[in-house]
């Protein structure tokens, strides 16, 4: 039998020997506090790439200092920055792996910033955070640009993809939905203009045949949240301003209200599917997807084009070797040093 999760895919440009990707997880672990990733980074990544992860997505990064979760977290707001995730991603090659970078702003959830921004002057609850300000119709411009520039830098970092980050609360999530975003300016009236055009200024520095994905929560688990019809036209917008794939997930805009997430293997897995079919557009799966039989079954009945693992991945480097074990397929991308224990 054919294992269509260890399938090739050509996404654009983007050769992926099969259909695992590392979902982006924040390591909070920039002890220098100065966005830069170090050993830990270095470490962390490799090791994913050795286990025959196919497509690596590094965790969320900042497009300016306050626009981390925490200080601790990584940051592309200068080009110093580089260097840094150069390494990484060198080393990530040399073991025939493929990175991206998912790009993003905290908006009212980045708790170290001294006051933090958001469409709207709404506090997300919870003690951890603060009053955020709203922006002016300038400063959205203006973050619009940070994220252009940041997306040149990891272009010339030389990384495979780029994700956006339009989900779980963060700016672009807050400037998509009605709960965060009453603004009475143009980025009010509509609800897909900030995410439109923060992809459309990161296009520009992105090579043509370079694939742009977006991570978008489908739905809001909030009492009065956007639901799937929403997050539908949001994805329409988001492809025709340029957007390749969808990251789908879902909810981080608030605590649950009646609506809970459903929290069991495979739970997101409907609204990928609804993205997929609506838009005919690749998507990524994501949420509890670590058992290999659930995973090639997302692949296999074309419910998603890739599965993302998560904290599976945490607990398990060589989850994709694995997988391919307990799948009855000879994995392809076992290091020569390690080949005896197999």
């Amino acid at each position: 039998m054919t294992q269509k999760l260890f399938s090739s895919y050509d996404l654009k440009g983007l050769h992926l020997s099969n259909r695992i990707v590392m979902a982006p997880m924040c390591q909070y672990s920039v002890t220098a506090k100065d966005g830069k990733p170090n050993e830990w980074h270095y470490v962390h990544y490799l090791s994913r790439a050795i286990g025959g992860t196919g497509l690596i997505i590094m965790e969320m990064t900042g497009v300016d200092p306050d626009g981390r979760i925490t200080d601790l977290d990584l940051g592309l707001w200068s080009d110093d920055h580089i260097p840094a995730f150069s390494r990484i991603i060198d080393g990530v090659h040399s073991h025939n792996g493929k990175i991206g970078i998912q790009i993003a702003h905290a908006g009212r959830k980045a708790e170290d910033a001294a006051v933090p921004i958001a469409p709207s002057a709404i506090k997300f609850p919870g003690s951890a955070y603060k009053m955020p300000r709203a922006l002016t119709t300038e400063e959205v411009q203006d973050v619009v640009q940070k994220f252009g520039d940041a997306a040149r830098r990891a272009v010339t970092a030389g990384v495979d993809t780029i994700e956006l980050h339009g989900a779980h609360g963060y700016l672009i999530h807050q400037f998509q939905s009605p709960l965060t975003n009453k603004r009475d300016d143009v980025y009010g009236q509509d609800l897909a203009r900030f995410g439109v055009e923060v992809i459309q200024a990161v296009k520009k520095e992105m090579p043509a045949d370079m694939p742009l994905i977006f991570r978008i929560s489908a739905v809001e688990y909030a009492d009065g949240g956007y639901d799937m019809d929403h997050a539908i036209e949001l994805s329409k917008a988001y492809q025709a301003a340029g957007v390749d794939a969808f990251h789908v997930s879902s909810g981080g805009e608030g605590p649950a209200g009646e609506r809970k997430p459903g929290n069991y293997p495979g739970y997101q897995v409907p609204f990928a599917r609804k993205i997929r079919e609506a838009l005919n557009v690749p998507v990524i799966a994501v949420g509890m997807l670590e058992d290999p039989a659930l995973a090639e079954s997302v692949i296999g009945s074309e419910d998603a084009d890739f599965i993302a693992i998560a904290r599976g991945m945490l607990r398990d480097p060589y989850w994709a070797t694995h997988a391919a074990i307990t799948l009855r397929k000879e994995p392809n991308h076992i290091p020569e040093q390690y080949a005896r224990a197999y």
